[in-house]
């Protein structure tokens, strides 16, 4: 009698045992498949989607040149002190008017070697125009941006009508377009480049050469 009821108990607990075992394993079961059927978080191993490649790109190869060059508009922007500005007051040097924004990774890339063709004309008719298109809020960051891009002097369009005021108009940001001394439109480039290499030498040289 003593040894069934101390069969009992034992059998009790195998059963519960197994069950016990067989119940981690369909969790574990469950665990592994849920696991496995997680997308796993992207990773960008190479350059981010909307990184200009600004080190490599030829503004010469890139420049497109007009049909019927055009003046600039006399659309108004404002200097960094709020002062009107319009892209004649700048007639009578070679200008490379830059259309950019802080919400473009190109532009910002670029923009540095804008700087440094700025630099290399210094003393000369040439004036490097960085206008950019920020609304009133992102306007200090703006601000910011450009004083880290010394020589480049900050402007800014609020309303951001400029790209739609050029004839023909921009094709979006950045936009970098090329006037000569007589005030018309010798080429644009519709897109990020290095300004600071070869080729945009040979832009800035032509124009001044008139």
């Amino acid at each position: 009698m003593s040894d069934q009821s101390t069969a009992k108990p034992k059998g009790r607990m195998l059963t519960w045992a197994l069950w016990g075992a067989a119940l981690i394993g369909v969790a574990a079961v469950l665990y592994i498949t849920a696991q496995a059927s997680r997308k796993p978080p992207e990773v960008h191993t190479g350059p981010e989607p909307a990184t200009a490649s600004a080190d490599k790109s030829d503004p010469l190869r890139k420049l497109t040149h007009p049909a019927d060059g055009q003046p600039p508009p006399a659309y108004v922007f404002k200097d960094a002190s709020g002062k009107d500005v319009t892209l004649a007051d700048f007639k009578g040097k070679v200008v490379v008017a830059n259309l950019w924004a802080t919400w473009c990774a190109p532009c910002k890339i670029e923009m540095p070697t804008l700087a440094t063709l700025a630099r290399e004309y210094a003393g000369k008719p040439v004036a490097v125009v960085a206008i950019s298109i920020d609304k009133p809020e992102a306007l200090d960051e703006a601000k910011r941006f450009i004083a880290a891009q010394a020589p480049l002097a900050f402007y800014n369009d609020p309303e951001a009508k400029l790209p739609w005021e050029i004839k023909p108009t921009a094709q979006g940001v950045p936009t970098t377009i090329i006037f000569g001394k007589d005030g018309l439109e010798r080429g644009r480039v519709s897109s990020d480049a290095d300004w600071a290499g070869e080729g945009a030498r040979k832009i800035v040289d032509k124009a001044l050469a008139g």
